[in-house]
């Protein structure tokens, strides 16, 4: 991946190097995008909304993972005092609660899955919009994603000026 960034910015670059003055023409820029988004006040709230709405649920998880390891202890202790008829009866309901406790946990993990893509991806779509137009003010011909690059100059870090201006942009209500 990292070579064909590179083949892409030799490409781009190669029709330039025929005429020095333009080539040092050229402002680049970097933002790390997914700091950028951590950092937004939208994203920072959609999290506790995330926690908060999905507490009662992690609480359930919590609760249900309590009998099932009160089911456990039982069997432990009282495993030998037990009939073999009320030993089996017992580790069946451990089973039924196991498998009550991994589709309850399949099922919170896909929900709180769904809502995070949701949110990122609606605000990665803003970002990008945020980016473009700090370019466009700055008079950037090249903005490259952090994380895509090897080395870059501190000076050329834009990643706080895109969260601030999508906080601008996009208030939190």
């Amino acid at each position: 991946m990292l070579r064909l960034n590179g083949v892409r910015l030799l490409a781009l670059c190669l029709p330039l190097a025929a005429t020095p003055a333009a080539f040092a023409q050229i402002k680049i820029a970097v933002v790390d995008t997914q700091a950028a988004l951590a950092e937004t006040a939208e994203i920072k709230k959609a999290q506790a909304d995330l926690e908060a709405k999905f507490k009662p649920r992690q609480e359930q998880f919590q609760k249900l993972q309590k009998e099932l390891q009160a089911i456990q202890q039982q069997l432990e202790t009282l495993g030998n005092k037990l009939t073999p008829q009320a030993q089996n009866e017992m580790n069946l309901q451990a089973q039924r609660k196991q498998r009550e406790l991994q589709r309850f946990s399949e099922d919170l993990q896909a929900d709180v899955d769904r809502e995070r893509n949701e949110i990122l991806s609606r605000a990665s779509q803003r970002l990008k919009a945020v980016i473009d137009k700090l370019a466009e003010e700055k008079g950037l011909d090249l903005v490259f994603d952090l994380n895509d690059t090897v080395y870059h100059k501190a000076a050329l870090d834009i990643t706080k000026e895109a969260t601030a201006a999508y906080d601008k942009a996009y208030p939190v209500k």
